[in-house]
């Protein structure tokens, strides 16, 4: 049974910049950059990069985890937080702008929660803030207890126990450490936590119709933390029961998730999920301690009780059990001015804020857009006709997208890739120069890092820049279909290489690899070349279609059922071969007609 969500909110488009100005205006010790709205950074009021004198912590991710992440922002803890959209890592740009404003002499910890969108994002943004001179460190917390490894290139992901980690980290470098010091801090507590959540219900996605996939009388056990399936669905259960299976999971030897022994110093940290009452995780916490004393052993020294890393209105809870010693205690107790800390803010409140100047990039060889030229050449029609074609099949396609990805991942695939598409169509008719092949790719890959976020929008940046790369080195003055298709050959290259995917791990590289390994064949067979595009998105089409029956080795899926994945195929495969076809169906129609 579907249905639509009830939430008290404005546009769905908005919510992110709506919270943030509520944030701002309720906390004295919190501001945002002056690229807000579109660039979604909270940081500490009164940090400079030109005057900070200790290493900057920075983290971030998709909103809808509140009060993950800007609620940890503040003297003592994070620096800095970088909002995406909904469950969809934050663009490049966003976290640049983070870097460039509060990083100082001493340098910048990234804390980064292991999915794929926000490695990627976070790590191309630290790649470009270190070319341009900034001391930049990165720590990926991992602190899912819920799936056995291997899980493919993904990972454990990262949950609640993340906050655990901002705050050792935060603690350490207002104790003025050194960039390397902080970060074997981070990281030493990053391998020390662990952790694992059950839910009651799944979210709401503002703006979304949801399903409840549960049903009555169910319980998710091992969930993430975006609506995703969970490792196993169960009768519901006493909270006793419930708190039991999760520590064993936890704390198991045979898995051995955390070095956690008998005898050992742990903290504890019960997180809801956001629509679970106080009662209730207060509840799960007085059953959790004597468990872990008694059964397993282990003295605890702390215990923290709230809502730290949310997924908007999950009703649930998960445990992060993290190995203690003198100097993890000794941070976790250290005063911070972080709003969401359960010791609490201090200082009076201000009147409105006036958000400081952001700064601008250290790079000196900034390009500015091209303009589209009047006269549009051969190339320009042909060009003009493929892109709209593409974009319009993707915004047909958003809710059938949507629907696939609510059964094996967030459930924003469509509306994620229709923001892209719009926007293309929007910026076609002001800024793309079609004459060039080259430049019009690169300003493509530019709308689409603008409003795509998470790990489709990183993606298609990356292959729209490495196909660029690849046209801008032809120096005849017409692009040929070989030269597409060695652009689209460096594109498969440059994905692999950043997301550490490859053929059959069922993503769009399983509908972009048979398109380009047909597109090469027919053209060296000597077929004309809008019958060789054609026949590769036959192939790129048919690639999406066979990953219904590929094991999931990257990304959210890759925590999901095989039986779930068989009955749908991969979004991201999906959407490419469809925009790829209808590109190339315009195009020979096109040249039919001519």
């Amino acid at each position: 049974m579907a249905f639509q969500g009830k939430k008290l909110i404005n546009d769905p488009n908005d919510v992110v910049t709506e919270f943030i100005e509520g944030l701002v205006e309720s906390y004295p010790g919190l501001t945002y950059l002056d690229g807000f709205p579109e660039v979604k950074v909270v940081l500490c009021t009164g940090v400079s990069s030109a005057t900070y004198d200790k290493v900057a912590i920075i983290s971030g991710g998709g909103s809808g985890h509140e009060p993950a992440h800007a609620g940890f922002v503040g003297e003592g803890m994070l620096t800095a937080a970088i909002c995406g959209d909904v469950f969809a890592s934050p663009p490049v740009d966003s976290i640049l702008a983070g870097i460039r404003a509060v990083t100082g002499p001493k340098g910048c910890l990234l804390i980064v929660k292991n999915y794929t969108g926000d490695r990627l994002n976070f790590g191309l943004a630290a790649e470009q803030a270190k070319s341009e001179g900034y001391k930049i460190e990165v720590v990926v917390v991992g602190d899912d207890c819920a799936l056995p490894p291997p899980r493919g290139i993904a990972g454990r992901r990262g949950l609640a126990g993340t906050v655990l980690v901002h705050k050792i980290a935060g603690a350490a470098a207002a104790a003025g450490l050194s960039l390397a010091d902080v970060t074997a801090e981070a990281q030493c507590a990053s391998e020390l936590v662990g952790t694992m959540g059950v839910a009651l219900s799944v979210c709401t996605l503002p703006g979304q119709v949801t399903s409840d996939r549960l049903g009555p009388g169910k319980m998710e056990l091992g969930l993430g933390i975006h609506g995703e399936p969970g490792a196993s669905v169960a009768d519901m259960q006493p909270v006793d029961v419930v708190v039991s299976h999760i520590l064993k999971q936890i704390l198991s030897p045979e898995s051995n998730y955390v070095p956690i022994r008998r005898g050992n110093r742990v903290v504890l940290l019960i997180n809801g999920l956001g629509a679970t009452p106080v009662m209730e995780l207060m509840i799960a916490s007085g059953k959790a301690v004597p468990r872990l004393q008694l059964e397993h052993g282990l003295a605890v020294e702390r215990v923290y009780t709230g809502s730290f890393m949310t997924s908007l209105d999950m009703a649930g809870f998960s445990i992060s059990i993290m190995k203690a010693d003198p100097v993890i205690l000794q941070r976790l107790d250290a005063p911070t001015k972080a709003p969401y800390w359960p010791i609490g803010a201090t200082g009076n409140h201000a009147h409105a804020k006036i958000p400081i100047p952001m700064p601008p990039s250290r790079s000196t060889d900034h390009d500015e857009s091209l303009s589209q030229p009047q006269q549009l050449n051969q190339q320009g029609h042909v060009l003009e006709v493929a892109i709209e074609a593409a974009a319009n099949a993707v915004i047909n396609l958003r809710d059938s997208l949507n629907d696939w990805d609510s059964k094996v991942g967030d459930g924003d695939c469509g509306s994620t890739m229709y923001r892209g598409a719009k926007a293309i169509l929007e910026d076609m008719q002001k800024y793309y120069p079609l004459n060039d092949a080259a430049e019009t790719v690169n300003e493509v890959g530019s709308s689409i890092r603008r409003v795509m976020g998470g790990t489709s929008g990183i993606m298609y940046d990356i292959l729209c820049k490495a196909a660029y790369a690849q046209l801008k080195s032809n120096t005849q003055s017409v692009v040929t279909a070989k030269h597409w298709a060695a652009a689209l050959e460096a594109s498969i290259v440059a994905v692999s290489k950043y997301g550490g995917a490859s053929a059959g791990y069922r993503t769009l590289l399983d509908a972009l690899i048979p398109a380009s390994e047909v597109l090469i064949e027919r053209l060296e067979a000597g077929d004309d070349p809008c019958s060789a595009f054609v026949l590769s998105s036959d192939a790129a089409l048919a690639g999406a279609e066979r990953t219904k029956h590929m094991k999931a080795q990257a990304g959210r899926s890759t925590y999901v059922s095989e039986e779930i994945l068989a009955s749908v195929p991969d979004p991201g495969a999906m959407a490419l071969a469809t925009w790829y076809r209808a590109a190339a169906l315009a195009v020979n129609s096109k040249y039919q007609a001519s």
